[in-house]
């Protein structure tokens, strides 16, 4: 099948969640090959540059996108599978900004205190090894770190007309920030506008669970994908698919209700996978789920929740449909 390729320009990035016309109409199967800026929008390129200096807050996390597809209706599942991500630069940055990330008073955690150093750091890519490099900036500490690519944002339109910035991870997806949405991975996210209006962007080249100062290593990305629509079935929260894992992410305040919209969505899936009674599946999830923190940092944050497939009857989630992608992504 042959890929439909699209390399948005600077004043086609878009930075919103809704509010943005479609840039194209794409039908169900379509391959896409897109390219994503940076969440600095390339404003980083250098440690000598500052985010309080460089960076404009009304343009960060830029989208490419969104994409119409074709048929998708209010109510359906839109599932979007990850066949591959490849740095587009060799190099990516990250940064401790002012009152922003995890472990620093914010506008929402206020404390008398002064500003975390505003502080950027440059990553260099080794593709042959397939690592990105930290060098500490204040003594002579380095280290080569494996190179996970993964995309920080991924999301639809949201209901009622809503129009919300691509920094938040709400029930359509956006900035969830987990390392879960890599290579490999088939996100399900609950349609709802017509034709769904996805995009994508905010690729990270690695990032820790949690994103503790608010930043990964953030690089322009080009990724591969396969989009298709399942009609009905659309999930309350959004729901992704490796491999070996079954996983449900909840984004919200405080952090425990993240982790019970994870729980509970996984509660529900558990009942649709195994024709389980509500009470026997969160008995069932109980005992083995994990509930990594995918986002620390943003307007809300996200937790993921998620189950070995090993330790269950096999299944097929969504008519097996993710095994399905995976099959198709070997032909490409």
């Amino acid at each position: 099948m042959d890929a439909v390729e699209y390399t948005p320009t600077l004043d086609q990035l878009v930075y919103t969640f809704g509010g943005a016309a479609p840039v194209m109409t794409v039908q169900p199967g379509t391959v896409l090959k897109l390219w994503s800026e940076d969440a600095f929008n390339h404003a980083l390129t250098s440690v000598d540059d500052l985010s309080s200096e460089k960076v404009d807050l009304r343009f960060v996390n830029p989208q490419t996108g969104p994409f119409y597809v074709a048929g998708a209706e209010p109510g359906d599942t839109l599932a979007i599978h990850i066949v591959d991500l490849t740095p587009a630069r060799s190099w990516g940055a990250s940064a401790t900004i002012p009152f922003f990330g995890g472990l620093t008073s914010t506008d929402r955690t206020a404390l008398l205190q002064e500003p975390l150093p505003d502080t950027t750091w440059i990553y260099h890519v080794d593709t042959a090894r397939q690592t990105v490099g930290f060098q500490a900036r204040h003594t002579d500490f380095e280290i080569a770190l494996p190179l996970e690519p993964m995309l920080g944002t991924i999301g639809v339109a949201p209901p009622g007309g809503e129009v919300r910035s691509s920094l938040v991870p709400e029930r359509f997806g956006g900035n969830m920030d987990s390392p879960e949405v890599k290579a490999g991975t088939t996100v399900y996210l609950g349609v709802n506008v017509e034709g769904a209006l996805f995009s994508i962007g905010d690729g990270h080249y690695r990032q820790g669970e949690g994103e503790a100062c608010g930043t990964a290593v953030e690089g322009a990305m080009n990724s591969t994908i396969i989009v298709e629509l399942i009609k009905g079935g659309a999930p309350a929260w959004p729901r992704l698919e490796s491999d070996s894992h079954w996983m449900a992410v909840g984004s919200s305040r405080p952090m425990e209700d993240s982790w019970r919209i994870g729980q509970v969505e996984m509660v529900r899936w558990f009942e649709e996978l195994f024709g389980l009674h509500q009470m026997d599946a969160y008995q069932l999830l109980t005992q083995t789920a994990l509930a990594p923190i995918a986002n620390a940092v943003d307007a809300n944050y996200s937790v993921v929740v998620k189950a070995a497939k090993k330790l269950f009857p096999r299944v097929h989630a969504f008519d097996g449909l993710h095994d399905e992608l995976r099959r198709r992504s070997t032909n490409l």
